[in-house]
């Protein structure tokens, strides 16, 4: 089954480095790259050193509900383009593994989809997940600190 990455949508992401606040209502954080592990949510690469980088709130779901989890995350502070949605494994996850968790057409966790997975086998859980009709997408989170890095779904 063909997937695809999602970077995160392009209209949001510009609303917050043009000086909009966070899902919290806060102004970003900015901070300068040291060029190592900055990962952006948006062009899905990492922040080269000597850049600066927003730190935010981000909820990647449409409304509230218990299942809508809010989490810090990165972006460029300077304009980036996002890349097409794509089947292959984007360069920033270089984690050595990473949480992917199954959801539902309605935003809702599917328990038992939850597991870390190493990155190289990545699009195979994917695949497999996605191949359940009930599941919708599926999120990739960090394995250690649960931050939101992308979206996964059928291509």
């Amino acid at each position: 089954m063909p997937i695809a990455f999602h970077p995160l949508p392009t209209e949001a992401v510009r609303a917050v480095q043009r000086g909009g606040p966070d899902f919290y209502g806060h102004s970003p954080e900015r901070a300068t790259s040291d060029g190592a592990g900055i990962p952006c949510r948006h062009c899905l690469r990492t922040v080269p050193a000597g850049r600066d980088y927003l730190i935010l709130a981000w909820r990647p779901f449409p409304a509230d509900q218990p299942y809508a989890e809010v989490g810090p995350i990165f972006l460029c502070a300077d304009e980036c383009a996002a890349p097409e949605a794509t089947d292959a494994i984007p360069s920033f996850l270089a984690s050595p593994e990473y949480l992917l968790k199954g959801y539902t057409a309605d935003h809702r966790i599917r328990y038992g989809t939850g597991a870390i997975v190493p990155t190289p086998e990545i699009p195979a859980r994917a695949e497999a997940l996605l191949a359940d009709p009930e599941i919708a997408f599926v999120d990739v989170r960090s394995a250690r600190n649960n931050c939101f890095q992308t979206r996964i779904t059928r291509a």
